[in-house]
């Protein structure tokens, strides 16, 4: 019942109706039929609940790292609509970093010099070997991209290329207003994470909506009216299913990123320090690809543009997208697989790389196990 102009409970016939197209679109994600059902591509290192994935191909070997708070399936969508079995079709041959469930007691160090630091190695030993001795390119998608630029710089020797999709760096970058917001979050979420050994996902999505709580109605009632049979349905769907399925952050985590990131911007003031040893961008002297969304909300480019200008060797790729958009959205081939593809065919990896795919063999053996921590593994099924 909608009362009469003026009274308590009344809405205008506008709101009633945009608010029954975002009811109808949420039922109609919730029914529709389609299910992310691609099987995971073989498993050739593991740690405790990370691995690494090989998505096979021929060209230079590029470690993804993806974010910590949400799955690595944004990267591997659908069949028709994967950045990594697209590139590993074109002449690159990717390997995936699955970071697993949040382990609670890990920090920054844990994670970047000691997990990610140890999947490089592994990628470099057992896959890249082959290649002349060449190193692997680090490719590193949001938060992902700012552990990538860490690792770059603790182990230069094993890295020959650096991609840096939609990383963070300043933090403190963007108009003022963004910085209120957080540093009123940093202020507000610090007493709350105090003793948590992991967040939540409910809270992370949360934070995430409301940066722009209007745009969630908005993309629901848009859906409300796609044909179900489209592609656009299915990709929508795909992309909100990925979204709704995201990964609990390790309390330490997540503490030591809002004071030194968000609170303190020490990776944009020059002053990140990660296992004791200082991060300067500056001193990685590889070629490296950095890209800055321009529709971004999540990382504004204003916070990622910094390392275009502070890597010695980066190109900047300013796709007109937002964050989700430019590694999954309809028109992701064209504003970053493509170039991204051109970019890496270009590394003198590529050129000097063997034109066979690079396969790793399972070694069971017990000095293997001891040289690789947790040896080579089979994919479980």
């Amino acid at each position: 019942m909608n009362w009469k102009p003026g009274s308590r409970d009344w809405k205008p016939p506008a709101a009633l109706e945009a608010e029954a197209a975002f009811l109808r679109g949420i039922k109609a994600w919730h029914a529709f039929p389609w299910r992310r059902n691609l099987p995971d591509k073989p498993e050739i290192w593991r740690e405790g609940g990370a691995r690494l994935l090989d998505y096979g191909g021929r060209g230079p070997v590029v470690l993804v790292v993806p974010s910590l708070v949400n799955r690595w399936t944004v990267l591997d969508l659908m069949a028709d609509h994967s950045m990594l079995r697209w590139l590993a079709e074109r002449g690159v041959h990717p390997l995936l970093l699955d970071w697993g469930e949040a382990e609670p007691a890990f920090t920054l160090t844990d994670y970047i010099a000691g997990r990610l630091a140890r999947a490089i190695d592994a990628a470099h030993r057992l896959v890249n070997a082959e290649s002349n001795g060449s190193g692997i390119v680090l490719a590193g998608y949001c938060m992902g991209g700012t552990f990538a630029t860490a690792a770059a710089a603790l182990r230069p020797d094993l890295v020959s290329g650096l991609v840096l999709l939609a990383a963070p760096w300043d933090f403190h970058a963007g108009d003022i207003g963004h910085l209120h917001k957080t540093q009123t979050m940093c202020a507000t979420l610090g007493p709350l994470l105090s003793d948590v050994s992991t967040v939540p996902v409910d809270l992370l999505q949360t934070l995430f909506a409301l940066d722009d709580p209007m745009a969630v109605a908005e993309k629901f009632r848009r859906f409300a009216d796609l044909n179900p049979d489209s592609d656009a349905a299915r990709l929508f769907v795909a992309l909100e299913d990925w979204l709704n399925d995201g990964v609990p952050l390790s309390g330490a985590t997540a503490r030591e990123c809002l004071r030194d990131w968000y609170r303190d911007n020490l990776p944009g003031r020059g002053a990140w320090r990660v296992a004791g040893l200082a991060i300067d961008p500056s001193s990685i002297r590889v070629p490296a690809f950095v890209t800055a969304p321009r529709r971004d909300r999540i990382v504004p480019p204003e916070q990622a543009r910094p390392l275009a200008r502070l890597l010695p060797r980066a190109v900047l790729l300013e796709p007109d997208a937002g964050h989700v958009g430019m590694t999954a959205g309809r028109s992701a081939r064209t504003v970053l697989w493509e170039p991204l593809r051109d970019w890496l065919g270009a590394l003198p990896e590529a050129k000097r790389a063997d034109r066979r795919p690079v396969r790793a063999k399972r070694d069971a053996s017990p000095a293997a196990k001891k040289r690789n921590g947790a040896g080579i593994v089979a994919r479980p099924h």
